[in-house]
């Protein structure tokens, strides 16, 4: 058995359940969810996975002590500041794709964001596959993705919001900056014939108000709260793709399966150098270097 724990929003829970899903494809065994940070973690809303086709059952309390060597009484956070933890646990080091990960045999638990295509790369197919909902879109969503269909679709992700307001976000990603974006979209101006942006954001009215588009412009502003991995498929569908720092528009670029896609990311993914972000996208994506970012 692997155990993954989940935390953070829907992009970062992706990334945990493909980095497990991969390691216990490796090992020929089931993969389960420890989903209990979200008991006490309220900044996302919580278990985001269900709308996919995941092959994974949430882990038993008993099951994750096993393995993580953690109780109730003592959470393995402060297990792990002590020097104290389980045999089959196997935490994450940094933020650089780490080999390690994929040498570790089951049963184990992981612990980390595994922000890196490389923890995926060679069940790539099938992850793709589970990391798509189960439902088809319908409605308004059904005729967006008709409309992106049609279109030489271009998605923009704007990510604001707590990369703003939250000061803990804000130290550590940010916001890009205005820059980031005029100089993308210049750029496709001279690289894409007849584009149409829709774009996507916690801030519609900052991105209708700052940003000039080279082209038509649809903004999608009807997906929320549970209902915010209809946006990713949306975004998905799009031929091509403007990312914002953000693990949500990272999984929805990797996901579109445009043969030739133009995939634009920004290089201050972090407000500091003091994360490596070598191995975060596949070096087909184009990184953007902008130095304004506030």
């Amino acid at each position: 058995m692997v155990i993954t724990k989940l935390l953070g929003g829907l992009g970062n829970q992706m990334f945990q359940y493909a980095a497990g899903r991969s390691l216990a494809l490796a090992n020929g065994c089931e993969l389960k969810l420890d989903n209990s940070a979200f008991d006490r973690y309220v900044i996302h809303s919580g278990y985001a996975l269900g709308a996919f086709n995941v092959a994974a059952e949430i882990a038993s309390d008993a099951e994750v002590g096993k393995l993580a060597g953690s109780t109730h009484k003592i959470p393995r956070m402060i297990l792990h500041k002590l020097g104290i933890q389980g045999k089959s646990y196997f935490r994450e080091k940094g933020f650089d794709f780490d080999s390690a990960l994929l040498e570790q045999r089951a049963p184990v638990y992981i612990e980390g964001y595994w922000q890196s295509y490389k923890y995926f790369e060679k069940f790539s197919g099938l992850i793709r596959s589970e990391l798509t909902p189960g439902q088809p879109p319908q409605g308004k969503n059904l005729d967006l993705a008709q409309h992106i269909a049609r279109e030489n679709s271009v998605s923009v992700h704007v990510r604001r919001g707590d990369y703003v307001s939250n000061p803990v976000a804000s130290s550590l990603h940010g916001f890009v900056g205005l820059a980031y974006y005029e100089q993308v979209l210049n750029r496709i101006s001279g690289e894409i014939d007849s584009p149409h942006f829709f774009v996507f954001s916690d801030d519609l009215p900052w991105a209708r108000a700052n940003l000039k588009f080279p082209g038509e412009v649809t903004f999608v502003d009807h997906n929320s709260g549970a209902a915010a991995y209809e946006d990713m498929r949306l975004m998905s569908l799009c031929k091509h793709h403007v990312m914002a720092n953000s693990s949500f528009s990272w999984w929805a670029a990797w996901l579109g399966w445009t043969p030739g896609k133009k995939v634009f990311y920004p290089a201050n993914w972090f407000s500091s150098k003091l994360h490596n972000v070598s191995s975060l996208n596949p070096p087909e994506w184009i990184c953007v270097d902008s130095e304004e970012a506030h």
